[in-house]
């Protein structure tokens, strides 16, 4: 008996999409879930119609049908990610997660931490990638099968910097200020807002148009493409970068413990032999792989990728800040407006001295690392990161008297146009 080929190909892709939502994959693979048919089944050698049709008749399968903008903001840390991060979580229409992956690494880590094993490394990946797109889908409840201890009738007080998204501190997951107020400082939100319920959280992403994430616990972008290939996400991926140089000071001074010998460096001039070189080493090595793939616009990044330098973003804030939202496509609100000319001209308040805070002079915080650093150790810094400090424009200094002389910027004019 002959079958009818759409409805084969129909029957087909709903067993796709149902075992793949019941079986959460971990493979880095792409996730296609509408393929070209096969000629070999049901005699559908002669016909004509295309994939594209296919894919246009059956647009809930493989389509975000809301096109709800899904953002990504990859980073590393003490690179201005926190700052980035705001000019998302200050937007109105947009559901801004801090950091979800924390959770992933605090499970997980236990046993992977020291593991160099190939298969490890993509089981840490695969799981952050699976939570990801369950939370671009506004499913919390994945969620909370990393959260320790995990949550008593999905509700928790443990969800990692929660207070840093405002939708979070907002109804209906936070009725202690009123909807729409802003300036709400994260320590607020957490003590008078002190738990998360997830259903309330989930009712809350799904109810804005926009979402963004940020992530500094994914090495490469590389590591996203299944992602970046998933059709029912509309993704952009936001790349920050920052000079190396500016990175490792910023780390020496917020982790002291780890970074302890990098410090008596600082302090000696001597470089001490057990010295963890790979705190330096593995972020120019990401960024240099990361960048290398993005710059290269291959055809899956393409509408998908833009570089920001931090450097840039930090001398012009709302410049830069509009040329982001005109890639994303979306409409940059006041709110955001209002928080860059709040948040980027200094403050001699405590709450502006907090490693982690984001109220600070921008244009003098960008190259401040100069004034942080021994001589000896940018010169080390840019020996080892010599080819991305090239590829993205950083220069480099060849003495100290050079390093400390502010009036000269280390920051070439570079223009990094997005992939559209």
């Amino acid at each position: 008996m002959q079958c009818s080929w759409k409805a084969v190909i129909l029957l087909a892709l709903a067993s796709i999409a149902i075992q793949y939502t019941a079986i959460r994959t971990f493979t880095a693979k792409p996730f296609q879930i509408c393929p070209a048919p096969n000629p070999l089944n049901c005699g559908l050698g002669q016909e004509s119609d295309t994939f594209d049709r296919i894919c246009d008749e059956y647009p809930y399968f493989t389509y975000n049908v809301s096109r709800k903008t899904h953002i990504l903001i990859l980073a590393t840390t003490r690179s201005g990610s926190s700052f980035v991060g705001q000019l998302f979580n200050q937007h109105s229409d947009v559901f801004y997660l801090f950091e979800p992956l924390y959770h992933v690494q605090m499970t997980l880590i236990p046993r992977l931490s020291h593991s160099k094993n190939t298969a490890d490394r993509k089981v840490l990946l695969g799981a952050s990638r699976d939570l990801l797109r369950s939370l671009y889908d506004c499913d919390f409840y994945f969620l909370e099968s990393y959260i320790r201890p995990q949550p008593v009738n999905h509700t928790t007080d443990k969800l990692f910097r929660r207070g840093a998204s405002r939708a979070l501190c907002s109804p209906p997951v936070c009725d202690a200020f009123a909807p729409g107020e802003v300036n709400i400082e994260e320590g607020d939100c957490v003590k008078k807002c002190p738990s998360v319920n997830m259903t309330l959280a989930a009712d809350s992403c799904r109810e804005r148009r926009h979402m963004a994430i940020k992530v500094v616990r994914v090495p490469e972008i590389n590591d996203l493409r299944a992602l970046v290939e998933d059709p029912r996400l509309n993704l952009k991926i936001i790349q920050l970068v920052r000079d190396p140089r500016g990175i490792l000071s910023s780390r020496i001074e917020t982790f002291r413990d780890t970074y302890r010998l990098w410090r008596i460096w600082r302090a000696t001039g001597r470089k001490p032999y057990n010295l963890d070189l790979s705190q330096l080493t593995v972020v120019c090595e990401d960024f240099l792989n990361s960048v290398s793939t993005g710059l290269s616009q291959p055809h899956w990044l393409k509408g998908k990728y833009m570089l920001v330098r931090y450097e840039d973003l930090a001398r012009n804030p709302l410049q830069k800040t509009k040329e982001i939202y005109d890639y994303l496509g979306m409409s940059m609100d006041k709110n955001v407006a209002q928080w860059i000319h709040t948040n980027t001209r200094g403050s001699n308040e405590m709450s502006a001295k907090h490693k982690y805070g984001t109220v600070r002079d921008s244009a003098a915080n960008a190259e401040n690392w100069r004034l942080k650093l021994s001589y000896d150790m940018v010169d080390y810094t840019q020996t080892v990161c010599q080819q991305i400090l090239h590829q993205l424009g950083y220069k480099a200094v060849s003495s100290p008297e050079e390093l400390k002389n502010m009036s000269l910027t280390l920051v070439q004019d570079r223009t990094f146009v997005p992939f559209l």
